[in-house]
């Protein structure tokens, strides 16, 4: 018997994703660089369509032709050795899968090399972590066409499904895939960001409790909010802690991880020319939060506002709703307009449409918006902004004073709120006919004879300033 597809690294990730494709009907050839865990993985399953593989070459043997095997161990040098062991035993039209969040510079060096040997490669994007690899996620494969068209049942089969469409789609060539799984990830953290902002505002100005918080997040995700991240979001509020009884969240520390892929997008941003100020704020928002000793010493010698809020409760929980949309939406139309920006810099070929459809199900940023993301790309496929789109306009319409209110109030009182503050910059910034960049011209002009542009005639200039 001969696997349908083969999988190495078998971490929680790779463990759910076999159990998924062997779910739906595929057999599946395992293997893992410490030979015990792949022992005691298909001994857990015993009586499912796997196949174990002591060594790569059992691996790679175990295969039908032409061969499809999946990598999923930590970017970088672990992908990079794990091709350079798998190169020799494979045969040209043999397909390998890097299924992990490899840096897309990666995938496109990965991808022309193993081209160039005659070897089919894919850099896929996988959302949904656990469970979703379990039961059903996004999947954002890039590479060649045929090479796609060697896994699309498979990949089809295993996606989350969303009103029967499966979330998955061709995203475009090399690494295109793990380009849109990392803007994706960007987009994620803009979200949690600003989720925690509206938290934090609404806690300290208002000193709700947990159960108060849990019941306005709940309520929240009923309507244009409804997401994963605030429904568990609402949950996380009414977890107590079984050793001291109280709410689990007060005792975790507030210091922030992060893996660097929503360094990468704001980096990538920097390189290619597009303003994503609120993905950035968050990142630094997290960067700021591991600096505790700093912050909590800080915290005793720096003076700020002593002023309480002096507004009506309902009111200001009904903005902070209102502002979370608002800067949601600008944080998105930061994102697919990278994503805009990065098919034409990369030749990908994006379909900002059909990526937002992917996103609806199995990805950690799933959510209602997204439909009416897919909506503004149907209606027009090269919009530059989805503030541009007339439903997104009309939202902005309704929402900027209270993004206003709510910014303003977290100044007055001292609480930070740099995803929040940023976004509404964006949005005014965007909107915004004629910024002061006339005199930061003027200023590179006076100090380096950078020159200008005029509104009155054409060419370009140098004045003498002195």
């Amino acid at each position: 018997m001969k696997a349908h597809i083969g999988l190495t690294g078998l971490a929680v990730m790779g463990q759910n994703l076999v159990l998924n494709m062997e779910r739906n009907g595929y057999t599946v050839a395992v293997h893992n660089r410490t030979t015990q865990t792949m022992r005691d993985f298909v001994a857990a399953h015993r009586g499912k369509n796997l196949i174990a593989c002591e060594t790569l070459a059992d691996f790679v043997a175990a295969l039908e032709r032409p061969r499809k095997l999946m990598i999923m161990v930590k970017a970088g040098a672990p992908v990079d050795a794990v091709i350079d062991q798998l190169t020799p035993l494979l045969d040209p039209g043999d397909l390998i899968i890097d299924g992990g969040n490899s840096f897309f510079p990666d995938t496109e060096r990965r991808s022309k090399a193993l081209e160039a040997k005659g070897l089919r490669f894919i850099g896929t994007g996988i959302s949904g972590g656990e469970e979703g690899a379990l039961n059903g996620p996004s999947i954002m494969p890039g590479g060649q066409p045929e090479a796609y068209e060697l896994v699309k049942a498979i990949f089809t089969a295993i996606s989350a499904k969303v009103d029967g469409d499966p979330c998955v789609t061709y995203i475009g060539p090399r690494g295109a895939g793990h380009y849109v799984k990392m803007v994706h990830n960007g987009i994620e953290y803009g979200d949690m960001q600003l989720i925690a902002e509206a938290y934090d505002i609404l806690r300290r100005a208002l000193q709700l409790t947990n159960a108060e918080l849990a019941d306005i997040f709940a309520e929240w995700n009923r309507g244009e909010l409804q997401s994963y991240l605030i429904e568990i979001t609402s949950h996380i509020f009414t977890k107590l802690d079984e050793d001291t009884g109280q709410p689990l969240v007060d005792l975790i520390l507030d210091e922030a991880q992060q893996k660097g892929t929503g360094k990468w997008t704001g980096q990538n941003a920097l390189d290619i020319g597009i303003p994503i100020p609120t993905i950035n704020a968050a990142v630094e928002s997290r960067n700021i939060s591991a600096m505790k000793a700093e912050r909590v010493a800080a915290s005793r010698i720096l003076p700020g506002p002593q002023a309480a809020f002096q507004g009506k409760r309902a009111e200001l929980i009904n903005a902070v709703r209102d502002a979370l949309y608002l800067a949601k939406i600008c944080s998105y139309a930061q994102g697919m307009a990278l994503l805009r920006a990065a098919s034409h810099e990369y030749d990908y070929h994006l379909q900002n449409g059909e990526i937002a459809a992917i996103w609806r199900g199995g990805c950690i940023i799933r959510a209602q918006f997204l439909n009416r993301i897919r909506e503004a790309y149907h209606r027009n496929p090269d919009l530059p902004n989805l503030l541009l789109d007339e439903g997104f306009r009309a939202d902005a319409a309704n929402r900027h004073n209270a993004l206003r209110t709510v910014v303003t109030t977290a100044a007055q009182l001292g609480i930070p709120c740099l995803a929040m503050a940023s976004a509404l910059s964006y949005y005014d910034a965007y909107r915004t006919a004629r910024l002061p960049a006339n005199l930061t011209q003027a200023q590179r002009d006076y100090f380096g004879a950078h020159t200008f542009q005029r509104i009155d005639k054409e060419g370009t200039f140098h004045a003498q300033w002195y």
